[in-house]
């Protein structure tokens, strides 16, 4: 079974638009899965699996108590395991095809109030290197709304401040264009000309954001950063970057952008990924209406 699954790895990374993270995410999944089918069922090639095998091994994670979402997730690579099977030939039959997800509820991602932004925003100190190069990034983040990986990925060629937009590389390796504000231009200029220099070690580089050793900025790093600025701002939300994405996005779509460019803005393949937003501001427009509203039900008042 090993080689199929090696087939179907050097097939999903020559031919499918996936992130390295799902890649490895599916690849994890996949091999247990066909440790379970070899240990459990006694399946030792790709047309002794049958729909009842696949059927046993979401039921064996039920009883692991595994989540529907990741119950979700293990099918989705399973079900595209199967199609490359079937497409290859090795089997007769796609077996998973008719296997539904389990349902999951879309939980609403937490944003940022526009009060809490300017919060966050207003207490980075630009009297150093470091708080000059954290202010760029953040209000990068925020202004364009970009992804974590996109942000610390950018390189001096994809920066055309002049005009006011970044070309950015997201999922798929599908390149976007996308605006910046005024404000972060000019976090960025300052953090240009005045911090990198002194961050940059004898190793150049072209990317734009470095760590204070002069290496470019991971994931990690910057989690950690705008963790400690939203605490100095007296935040109480768990912050992380893509918070920052989530807030960008609602506070769009409340001023009355189309829910159209913003799916564009985010690089969402799907307006159904966009959608959810919507479903924030509803929920936001609730709120307000039980606190304000003076018969409203009171059992739901908000104090």
């Amino acid at each position: 079974m090993n080689n199929y699954l090696s087939e179907y790895l050097y097939y999903i990374a020559g031919e499918l638009n996936l992130s390295t993270d799902t890649k490895r995410a599916y690849e994890r999944d996949l091999r247990q899965y066909l440790e379970y089918l070899s240990k459990y069922r006694l399946r030792q090639e790709p047309d002794e699996i049958t729909v009842e095998d696949v059927r046993q091994f979401l039921s064996s994670l039920k009883r692991k108590q595994k989540s529907n979402i990741t119950m979700a997730r293990k099918l989705s690579a399973i079900k595209s395991f199967h199609r490359f099977l079937f497409k290859e030939k090795y089997v007769k039959m796609n077996v998973a095809k008719l296997i539904k997800s389990p349902k999951t509820e879309k939980k609403l991602p937490i944003v940022l109030s526009v009060e809490e932004v300017e919060k966050l925003l207003n207490q980075l100190t630009t009297d150093t290197t470091i708080g000059l190069r954290n202010k760029a990034m953040i209000e990068l983040a925020y202004s364009s709304g970009l992804r974590v990986s996109e942000l610390i990925s950018l390189r001096f060629k994809d920066l055309h401040l002049e005009m006011g937009f970044l070309d950015v590389l997201g999922k798929g390796q599908k390149t976007r264009i996308v605006p910046i504000g005024d404000q972060a231009i000019d976090a960025i200029k300052t953090y240009l000309m005045t911090a990198r220099p002194k961050l940059l070690t004898s190793v150049p580089t072209d990317f734009v954001f470095l760590t204070h050793l002069g290496k470019p900025m991971t994931r990690k790093n910057f989690f950690v950063i705008i963790k400690e600025c939203a605490l100095k701002a007296g935040i109480n939300k768990a912050v992380s970057p893509h918070k920052l994405r989530h807030s960008f996005a609602s506070h769009l779509l409340a001023r009355g952008l189309d829910l159209r460019y913003i799916q564009e803005l985010l690089g969402h393949e799907n307006i159904s990924t966009t959608e959810i937003y919507t479903h924030i501001n509803n929920a936001r427009i609730k709120e307000l209406y039980l606190k304000a509203h003076p018969r409203a039900p009171q059992g739901e008042k908000h104090d």
